[in-house]
């Protein structure tokens, strides 16, 4: 991911959570949440949600 979006990306924070959460945040807005969809996304799933908020 850190590679697709070098030009993009200052910076990367992985904050530990409870409870089995697994939350994708771009510049404080959510793109995935795996409590919201219930499972873990794919690879190609969350690039497109990044792309889209990218746009």
């Amino acid at each position: 991911m850190l590679s697709t979006y070098a030009d993009f990306t200052a910076g990367l924070t992985l904050i530990p959570g409870s409870g089995g959460q697994f939350e994708v945040v771009v510049n404080g807005d959510l793109v995935f949440s795996k409590k919201a969809e219930g499972r873990y996304p794919e690879i190609k799933e969350l690039k497109e949600a990044i792309n889209q908020y990218l746009e």
